[in-house]
């Protein structure tokens, strides 16, 4: 696929100016500057997320008030329930909770919904079972935000409720007198369930280093919180220990690592790295990856789609007792069976994905792509989706349809709002929920037709979409200044993900010698420039190997690394993209 090369440039004197305050090398400092980082201070601070940068957790919506409702539950004796939802963040989140409630001396309950028996989010059946568990407060982590029915039926039945959520809000439609208005206040902005608390940095009106937490990133700072009051028996050292937890909850939710979640999840990484408990010891094991430094890269492949695959395909309740178990043994045999899970997953997932390109032989990819078909599996269609979305660089909807009721996941591209635009097909839907790049969504399937007409319109009549994938890089780099302590600079900016990319860097004019395909469809050469050449591989991208020859010059755009081959230690460029010098 075609891609635009954004080549960053900055004014030379300033990119001296910063290397020289900071200490930091030219393109370090370039790099920095992409991302908005352009003081010494700020610069600090990104580079060293220490323990003590952790902000203070009163600052979230009414977390003082949880803190003082969970006093009186302590001093009253009184059951809670936690309600939680299935996938890793959801998972993470829960046991980040759990472990605090029970740490403090509260009986707690816990319930993880069935993604294909109950459903996604806090459902009235969920109060009754809270209820029948004779607690008289409900927790909700990474859900609830939309719980308006479950709300107001546990307001009924005489038990309190604290949502604590990070997705997004139902919004309030505007009066022609508040579009007239610069500002509106925060009740008038919002529809929000009737809960004694909501703890959701989506609902303040400002930006600020809370706006993206995950799920686990909230239900951590609800920890802090409580280890925050003296009358609580939860210390600093308690709260700090469930820091492993919310990174792996961060990293699973795909939230951007800048901010809190960079100081959650560098922290958390170090406590997985040098003594991680045993459940993720045990995935860790299990997925082949023992040994190497917890890396955001690393878990995302390995831990992470284990722990989802419960959800996808099975029951995850029990990751709750693999994250919260003192018990190797237990770990162990939980672990072993997720693995398991997971191929299944991996299966279900390549006939799934086969089945949708062949559904799209013949059918337009030039706007929004909706696919649906019975008997497609409802905990693999988000993953299809993500897959086709990236495939063909347009929102993608997979639907599975079951007794007439067709269920979606939705997976957008980085312009395009794919919440936002199911919002202008809300009459057509029975419901829909999510993030600006995901989705969940169910309608009539007999309304499917009319569905993609309206989300291609959506999609075809906004402006501001970007309908080429781009590649971003970071700096202009000569060969002569690609060393270790380069990729060891570069290394300072971990934990890598959204929000905070590896930094890709490039080079012009380089002669390409010995191009070949290796391994499973890689392309492989070395690169020269001047007195210096490196190898150079290109995954996945064998399929360009046509393009070039001995004889080729080409730019290209790389991604410098460490490769260790039989006890040796050399430079190499990860490819990312590369094109004809001109």
């Amino acid at each position: 696929m075609n891609r635009r090369w954004l080549v960053n440039r900055t004014n030379q004197e300033f990119v001296n100016y910063i290397s020289k305050s900071a200490s930091i090398s030219s393109t370090l400092a370039q790099v920095l500057i992409n991302r908005g980082i352009k003081t010494a201070p700020d610069i600090n601070y990104f580079l060293n997320p220490g323990i003590s940068s952790l902000s203070d957790p009163f600052e979230l919506p009414d977390m003082k008030i949880v803190v003082e409702r969970i006093k009186a539950a302590v001093q009253c004796n009184e059951g809670i329930f936690v309600h939680g939802d299935y996938d890793a963040d959801g998972l993470t989140a829960t046991s980040i909770m759990v472990q605090a409630l029970r740490k403090i001396g509260l009986n707690v309950e816990y319930f993880i919904p069935n993604r294909m028996t109950h459903g996604y989010g806090f459902n009235p059946p969920s109060v009754d079972m809270a209820k029948e568990s004779g607690a008289k407060l409900i927790i909700t982590v990474d859900c609830g935000i939309t719980s308006f029915e479950a709300a107001d039926y546990a307001k009924e039945q005489g038990i309190d409720v604290i949502i604590t959520d990070h997705h997004e809000p139902l919004r309030r439609a505007k009066s022609k007198e508040q579009r007239a208005e610069s500002e509106i206040n925060q009740d008038e902005k919002f529809v929000l369930p009737k809960a004694l608390a909501i703890v959701n940095p989506k609902i303040s009106n400002l930006k600020s280093q809370f706006s993206d937490l995950s799920g686990a990133g909230i239900a951590f700072k609800f920890a802090q919180a409580l280890a925050a009051d003296n009358a609580l028996n939860l210390s600093e050292d308690d709260a700090l220990s469930l820091l492993d937890l919310a990174a792996l909850g961060t990293v699973a939710d795909v939230v951007p690592l800048t901010g809190e979640n960079r100081v959650i999840v560098r922290n958390g990484f170090k406590r997985i790295s040098n003594n991680p408990r045993p459940g993720i010891n045990s995935l860790i094991k299990i997925s082949g990856t023992a040994g190497r430094e917890a890396k955001a890269g690393n878990l995302a492949f390995s831990v992470i789609p284990r722990i989802n695959a419960a959800g996808r395909l099975a029951d995850s309740t029990s990751i709750v007792k693999l994250l919260t178990t003192d018990s190797e043994y237990e770990a162990e045999e939980i672990a072993a069976w997720l693995d398991r899970l997971n191929s299944e997953r991996q299966k279900i997932e390549g006939e799934m994905l086969q089945a949708t390109r062949a559904k799209l032989i013949g059918k337009d990819t030039a706007s929004a792509i909706v696919l649906a078909s019975e008997g497609w599996h409802l905990g693999v269609i988000g993953i299809v989706a993500a897959r086709i979305a990236e495939e063909f660089y347009r929102p993608a909807i997979i639907f599975t349809i079951d007794d007439g009721i067709a269920k979606g996941s939705a997976r957008s591209i980085p312009s395009f709002d794919i919440t936002a635009a199911l919002s202008e097909c809300s009459d057509l839907l029975l419901g829909y929920g999510g993030h600006k790049q995901a989705a969940g969504v169910r309608l009539e399937a007999s309304k499917l037709a009319a569905f993609e007409k309206r989300l291609c319109s959506v999609f075809d009549s906004s402006t501001d979409v970007e309908l080429m994938p781009s590649i971003r890089i970071d700096a202009d780099v000569n060969f002569s200044e690609i060393s270790f302590k380069m990729i060891e600079e570069l290394a300072r900016l971990e934990p890598f993900g959204c929000g905070n990319p590896q930094p890709v860097l490039g080079s012009k004019m380089l002669e390409v010698h010995s191009p070949h395909v290796v391994g499973n469809n890689h392309i492989k050469m070395k690169l020269r420039h001047k007195a210096r050449n490196f190898d150079a591989i290109g995954f996945d991208m064998g399929k360009l190997f046509e393009e070039i020859d001995d004889s080729s010059v080409i730019d290209a755009a790389f991604v410098p690394s460490e490769n260790i081959w039989n006890g040796n230690r050399y430079l190499q460029l990860i490819l990312k993209a590369f094109r004809p010098s001109v």
